[in-house]
């Protein structure tokens, strides 16, 4: 869980003058009771009314509320074209989570911030179709990548020639046109890409743990040693 999330979390878990120990935050969170402590000494130098100390518990006075969501022109512009882009080009779910995200955040904007998320003239249309069956590609190595499950792939070259390949998926990469998934493949014990659009079946094979030279920081590692 990012920081930001679990600062959020901790004054969600306050609300309603309940009074709540640091190590039941500490459970509730799944994180150490010395980071609770030293989230709650940030958020009360940054304003928030918890009162309490270690040993005791926290609560939160009544009265308080979360500021509501202020975005710039700039960063309202990226989220809609963000929903949009993943709208036309992305997986099924994807594209669903993105819109109930921006709906969600709609919901809490300010009328002249939602009216400026409304008119953002910033649109993506495929130029080729994107059928079902390929977003449902998409959604499933998504899966993939953060459940950390080997697949085994049937893949076609460029002259169509099919072959099974053992991955390890770690990322995707959209190139504008063509998906591409980052893997690394226990046949060559190297890193490859392929294309999404040319993977026939993904089928899983159990689940995988990193290791150190087979991860995507790995990856983007060694290509920047041999970018030119």
């Amino acid at each position: 869980m990012r920081r930001a999330d679990r600062l959020f979390q901790i004054v969600q878990h306050l609300r309603g003058g309940r009074l709540l120990t640091a190590r039941a935050l500490a459970e509730r969170l799944e994180v150490s009771e010395r980071t609770i402590y030293r989230d709650m000494a940030d958020l009360v130098a940054s304003g928030v009314p918890i009162d309490g100390e270690a040993g005791v518990g926290y609560l939160m006075r009544a009265g308080y509320d979360l500021p509501p969501l202020m975005f710039t022109r700039d960063e309202v512009v990226a989220l809609v074209a963000g929903v949009r882009l993943l709208r036309a080009w992305g997986g099924a779910a994807m594209a669903r989570a993105a819109e109930e995200a921006l709906v969600k955040i709609e919901a809490v904007l300010p009328e002249d911030e939602r009216a400026r998320a409304n008119g953002v003239q910033i649109h993506a249309f495929p130029t080729m179709a994107l059928d079902p069956a390929a977003r449902a590609r998409l959604d499933l190595l998504d899966r993939a990548i953060q459940a950390r499950t080997r697949l085994v792939l049937g893949y076609a070259d460029e002259a169509g020639a099919i072959t099974q390949r053992r991955v390890r998926p770690l990322g995707l990469v959209f190139w504008g046109k063509v998906w591409t998934l980052v893997a690394w493949c226990e046949l060559r014990q190297d890193f490859r890409m392929f294309r999404v659009d040319r993977i026939g079946r993904a089928e899983a094979e159990g689940t995988f743990r990193p290791e150190k030279g087979r991860t995507l920081r790995d990856f983007y590692a060694c290509e920047a040693q041999h970018a030119p």
